[in-house]
């Protein structure tokens, strides 16, 4: 009978335990880490406390069971809590759980073993990842090399990396080797080495993924499928199929079925070994190599989600819907599409990568097709601002129909704000008037933070980069974009992430447009498109005079309330000002969010104070008690340990709260 009254007391202690650690360490506490800290410290400590104490008392004849009445088991409940808190503190610290600004998970693996077991395997394939570098030699190189840029054995090291780390690491790799304006061409030579062997789906996966993704039988919405895949591809593979209820030719994208499992693993690797590089080498942090590892795995992400290509796709088609530039983009058959489905229209032509050859089998005049496609992506760019972000010939076929653009593979998508797109179309002006201080100011746009720019010393930088490209027949757009990212960088600032997406997609453009003919200017055909476009606004008004009328009513509606209220607004200001009421202040309390931080920041310096405190003064009671042989020394001693016990737990609550706010501030 005697030991289930102990456990039973037992287990309310533990409930007690529970109840107040959780109300000492704050709101938001998760609760399989409590229950389990609580685990842990109640049988940590009763085990010690019976190994110690109890196993000494002869319970049976006392029946005092564990409500021993004397200091000891004081001791034992205030170690049970301080231990308790302890372990939950070490949870906190090691647990690879992201939160949200107000404290919330945002991890989507609940439970801690399935956690644990992840960040084993993730530990296990980073570490696989740092000693192929290390075998070659790149963490050696790295170090060493003077010239990193241009080091031949250092670029080498680096693709040999990636190349043996194997999936998207060598994708990473090969999206390194479109970045000309980061990286030399000694490391651009090397990178464009990479390649990927992808073996194609096999007719039983093919048709395992179209059971799973379809709604209905496969035989139900196809009347045919060619097994055989169109292309193939590390993300997806494309095949040629016929739609049952309408008759007409489609293209059918599937995801590849371990791609998921493998991109979310691979790529938080990709992210840490990103950041030992950078860790390891001033040249990596200069040029944010941990930054584009980012940047390539939210794209990436992106990428493998096909309900966003799809959208992506529609927005595109939409945008261009009304537009003066015939570029076709594929229909797509939303019923029927998913996030690992996509179904779209058929178009039957042939790709511009084979240059010359194409143009002359379809009898089409390549520099009025080259203007088709640089006008199209110049509205997506300066007036949707929504744009296609991998222009390059592989996306880019002609029509065999009646030789207009199609443009296809929207899984990379570029999204301009307004005032960003008034910036780019300011640089563009810039660049075609020679004016230096247009492009400073199209810059200032562009770029994340302006306020500590150096004006003068940036349009004198600016005006010798012009100084290059003047009194040129034509305009290299590669170098010009690659040195106005050496400019920004040189005076330490950064263009906006869709920004540089837009520029760098200017630049595979480019590249395009010389596929298509040799001696095509994009910045020439530049005037050519703002020309055009300042005559279709001047004449839009005529051609269009129904719908300006209503535009025109839509604003007047909205200014006129305004306008109505201006007469009374000024006397107000002219009365306040008259009267010597008018004062100008700024309350950092007025905003929420700094009244927050203010708040917390002073609350937990109340918290950290008096654990200091509690801790200084038990330090100088036991001090004194030292020197006291009388009763009162009994007093001091369990005053002096009471306040060394407040001290820890005030500190413990403060340590979990700051490890929470960095897992929250590095969302």
């Amino acid at each position: 009978m005697i030991y289930v009254i102990m456990l039973l007391e037992l287990l309310a202690i533990a409930l007690f335990i529970y109840y107040v650690s959780g109300r000492l360490m704050g709101s938001k506490i998760n609760f399989t880490k409590r229950i389990l800290s609580v685990l842990l410290g109640v049988s940590l400590t009763t085990f010690v406390y019976w190994y110690s104490y109890l196993r000494y008392i002869d319970f049976m004849s006392e029946d005092i069971g564990f409500a021993v009445a004397d200091a000891s088991a004081i001791i034992w409940v205030g170690s049970m809590l301080l231990i308790s808190m302890l372990f939950y503190l070490f949870f906190e610290l090691f647990d690879p759980i992201e939160l949200g600004e107000r404290g919330e998970r945002i991890t989507g693996q609940k439970f801690i073993l399935q956690r644990i077991r992840h960040r084993w395997r993730r530990q296990k394939r980073l570490s696989q990842v740092l000693e192929i570098a290390v075998r070659n030699g790149f963490s050696r190189t790295i170090r060493y090399a003077r010239h990193r840029e241009n080091n031949r054995d250092f670029a080498i090291a680096f693709r040999d990396t990636l190349e043996q780390s194997g999936g998207i690491f060598i994708k990473f790799g090969q999206v390194l080797s479109t970045r000309t304006e980061l990286f030399s061409p000694v490391f651009i030579e090397e990178l464009e080495t990479l390649q990927q062997d992808v073996k194609p789906l096999t007719s039983e996966q093919v048709t395992a993924i179209l059971k799973k993704s379809l709604a209905a039988g496969v035989e139900d919405v196809f009347s045919e499928f060619n097994m055989d895949p169109l292309a193939a591809g590390s993300i997806g593979q494309v095949h040629q199929a016929v739609l049952k209820s309408t008759q007409e030719k489609v293209v059918v994208k599937l995801l590849r079925p371990e791609v998921k499992g493998v991109m979310r693993n691979d790529l938080d690797i990709l992210v840490e070994f990103a950041e030992w590089v950078t860790s390891k080498s001033t040249w990596a942090e200069n040029i944010g190599f941990r930054e584009l590892a980012i940047g390539f795995a939210n794209g990436l992400r992106e990428e493998i989600n096909f309900e966003i290509e799809t959208r992506n796709t529609i927005q595109v088609a939409n945008a261009l819907r009304k537009s003066d530039y015939p570029v076709k983009i594929p229909h797509i058959f939303q019923e029927y599409c998913n996030d690992n489905l996509i179904v779209m229209q058929y178009f039957k032509g042939k790709s511009i990568s084979r240059g010359q050859a194409v143009f002359d089998h379809f009898a089409i005049d390549q520099k009025e097709f080259g203007r088709t496609v640089l006008f199209s992506f110049f509205e997506q760019m300066l007036f949707s601002g929504i744009f296609h972000a991998d222009p390059h010939p592989g996306n880019i076929f002609i029509d065999e129909q009646d030789g207009k653009p199609i443009l296809l593979d929207f899984g990379a998508v570029g999204r301009l704000a307004a005032q960003q797109q008034d910036g780019l179309n300011l640089f563009i002006i810039g660049v075609q008037q020679n004016d230096a201080e247009v492009i400073c100011d199209a810059i200032s746009v562009l770029v994340e933070d302006n306020s500590h720019i150096d004006r003068q010393k940036l349009e004198q930088s600016v005006g010798q980069l012009l100084l290059k490209i003047a009194y040129v027949d034509k305009i290299q757009t590669e170098e010009l974009i690659h040195a106005m990212f050496d400019i920004v960088r040189e005076f330490g600032l950064s263009f906006y992430p869709s920004v540089g997406m837009a520029l760098r997609s200017l630049i595979s453009l480019d590249g395009t447009l010389h596929t298509i003919d040799p001696k095509f200017d994009m910045f020439t055909e530049a005037k050519v498109f703002a020309k055009k476009y300042k005559t279709a606004v001047l004449k839009k008004p005529f051609k269009e005079p129904r719908e300006t009328k209503q535009r025109v009513e839509e604003e007047l509606a909205l200014l006129i309330p305004e306008l109505m209220k201006l007469p009374k607004r000024a006397d107000q200001l002219i009365q306040r000002i008259e009267g010597g009421k008018m004062i100008l202040h700024h309350d950092v309390f007025s905003d929420k969010h700094n009244a927050n931080f203010i708040l917390q920041l002073f609350s937990r310096f109340v918290l950290l104070f008096s654990g200091i405190t509690f801790g200084l003064i038990s330090a100088a009671l036991l001090a004194i008690a030292q020197f006291i042989n009388t009763a009162y020394a009994v007093y001091l001693n369990t005053a002096a340990y009471t306040g060394l016990f407040l001290c820890v737990i005030l500190l413990v609550r403060l340590s979990i709260q700051a490890i929470r706010d960095m897992k929250r501030s590095n969302t």
